[in-house]
């Protein structure tokens, strides 16, 4: 029986709440053990359009099944009215290969992996007092990463910039449901200097965040360099934390932040970190004061896909949602 779930479906079936934060959780917890088969990240640039496409998956050990994503980013979307990821699932019987669903999701499944990825970050390496935040960017990631951080940080006052201002001022009168207080920056500086905890979100080919800014305490998570012309931090950044966690360091080492400290010779090319699902298991691999300066590079991982595509399947089933196409 193969069951398709549509996008409408699959948002009954999972909602950015904090149910979500274990399953995605121990994804990480069965990456860091070896307990997964996880190809590289197939990527598809169309440059002409600032767009790309992905295909990641993963096989976690013990499962029935796993997922196949393909996912895109066209980051000029917006400005054609149009959302800037899209995208689908297919989950497949681990034994028979077996198609059980495809899930067209338009990358909504995507999305919350990715925030709540962001909230598991802050989590287990942010100072726990933490109530200043800061945001880089300001398109549906942006949201969803803040949103997603109230489920791990009493938040108070988000301090927010992006290129474009209105965007920003919209990204407030969007987000007032969260009760927070909102303030729109100058320029990155003045985010990073203001916060605790700073989230950067945005395509940026160039590095918007400089070394000399950071202040002790500072939590950053970087998940907007999902690629290799990707750059949000100072590569000095990697070089001069005093924790940095990867989610998955062989893709971080070709992808990340830390493959630009690579590039630039700061790193060198077999350097060993634990990565977020060891901190998740052992929090005394994570940061060791309230004075440390923390790194969580995320850029997506096949064990996230697996872990939210099977949760949404199992949910759709006890619903009796979908239509089986066999």
């Amino acid at each position: 029986m193969t069951i398709i779930l549509n996008s409408k479906e699959i948002k009954k079936c999972v909602q950015l709440n904090d149910k979500l934060i274990p399953i995605i959780e121990d994804g990480f917890k069965s990456l860091a053990m070896k307990k997964t088969t996880m190809p590289p990240i197939l990527r598809l640039d169309i440059e002409k359009y600032h767009g790309e496409s992905d295909v990641k998956a993963a096989y976690i050990e013990g499962l029935d099944s796993y997922a196949i994503k393909v996912a895109s980013g066209f980051f000029n979307n917006p400005k054609l009215g149009l959302p800037s990821s899209n995208g689908l699932m297919i989950l497949l019987d681990s034994k028979t290969g077996v198609l059980k669903s495809i899930l067209l999701d338009k990358g909504y499944l995507t999305d919350l992996r990715t925030a709540i990825a962001g909230a598991i970050a802050a989590k287990h390496l942010s100072n726990l007092g933490s109530t200043k935040a800061g945001i880089i960017g300001a398109g549906i990631q942006a949201k969803l990463q803040i949103e997603a951080l109230t489920l791990v940080r009493k938040i108070d006052t988000v301090f927010i910039w992006a290129r474009d201002s209105k965007k920003v001022n919209q990204y407030i009168k969007e987000l007032s449901k969260l009760n927070i207080n909102f303030k729109a920056c100058s320029s990155p500086e003045e985010v990073v200097k203001r916060s605790e905890i700073v989230v950067t979100a945005t395509p940026s080919k160039s590095y918007l965040i400089k070394k000399e800014w950071l202040k002790k305490g500072l939590h950053i998570t970087a998940m907007g360099s999902d690629a290799e012309q990707k750059n949000e931090l100072d590569p000095h950044i990697i070089k001069d934390c005093d924790v940095y966690v990867p989610d998955s360091l062989s893709q971080t080492k070709i992808l990340g932040e830390l493959h630009h400290a690579i590039n630039n010779n700061l790193i060198l090319p077999n350097a060993n970190y634990n990565e977020l699902g060891n901190v998740i298991i052992d929090s005394s691999l994570g940061r060791k004061s309230k004075d440390d300066v923390t790194v969580c590079d995320l850029t997506g991982t096949g064990v996230q896909d697996t872990s939210i595509a099977r949760q949404t399947y199992e949910i759709a089933m006890s619903l009796q949602l979908g239509t089986n196409i066999d």
